[in-house]
């Protein structure tokens, strides 16, 4: 596995994957890695020649500057799972590097940031399609994979993707969970010994709710606050025209958690 800084040093390498023919797949990631990110690797491994990884803590997408410092960080634990994972690239650029690639973006997302976490965070959904626009423009990947947790933005990645006419195909990876449903996360670390045992209710409801149906969407946010949580948004929402899933956002203690199922009388199942 080869480890890259520099801008020009990754432009080399991608440029001579691309004079072989070579499938370029791509992974972006905030680092801090579990099973989640390694499963975009093994997808991409399957599908792509090359596979490539970015690190990258991006402070453009945090609206709390507290969330941004806490992030967890352990890079030498991160390259070890990337070794392990057959990698071929890691690219671990500065912000200065990252800021330095130009900016020729179209922003229009068609209403697909507006609600669920584009309503409780403004902004956020700005600093992601600017970040994430910038690190294809360096790695020009054939493929890039984003896991199904973070489901609205994968919608707002491949229409930004689209609208800015970028040859790159966005695949989506289904969520890895833990044991007790509750969906892997690098801010899961964050939880207290208590909250971590409270957290997979988060998914529980979420089941139940899928098969249930809207009418009890009401009683489920009573349950989860008696327990707890303190209830952001649990809503049915349609993103694409695939059909409806089931969003959440919750916080327990400082940490926040979102996740999302299909319903399962969506037209997407």
């Amino acid at each position: 596995m080869q480890k890259v800084s520099l801008l020009p040093q990754l432009e080399l390498l991608v440029e001579d994957y691309k004079r072989q023919n070579l499938k370029v797949g791509f992974v972006p990631t905030m680092g801090f890695l579990h099973s989640g990110h390694l499963s975009l690797i093994a997808a991409c491994k399957k599908e792509c020649d090359v596979c490539i990884v970015s690190i990258y803590v991006n402070p453009s997408q945090f609206n709390e500057p507290s969330d941004f410092d806490s992030y967890p960080k352990d890079l030498k634990k991160d390259c070890e799972l990337l070794q392990a994972a057959s990698c071929d690239l890691v690219w671990i650029p500065t912000a200065e590097g990252v800021q330095s690639i130009p900016l020729d973006l179209n922003y229009e997302l068609n209403g697909v940031d507006v609600a669920l976490e584009g309503k409780e965070r403004p902004g956020h959904f700005k600093g992601v399609i600017e970040v994430v626009y910038r690190l294809f423009t360096a790695v020009n990947p054939d493929v890039a994979y984003f896991g199904e947790k973070d489901y609205q933005q994968y919608e707002v990645i491949s229409k930004m993707t689209r609208n800015n006419m970028l040859n790159i195909n966005i695949v989506s990876v289904p969520t890895i969970r833990e044991s007790d449903g509750l969906a892997m996360s690098s801010r899961n670390v964050r939880l207290s010994p208590g909250d971590r045992k409270l957290a997979p209710e988060l998914h529980a409801v979420l089941k139940y709710l899928s098969t249930e149906g809207d009418n009890n969407i009401e009683f489920a946010r009573e349950k989860l606050i008696k327990k707890g949580f303190k209830v952001e948004y649990l809503t049915p929402y349609e993103l694409s025209a695939g059909g409806k899933r089931l969003f959440a956002a919750v916080r327990l203690g400082d940490v926040r958690l979102i996740d999302n199922v299909p319903l399962i009388n969506s037209p997407s199942v």
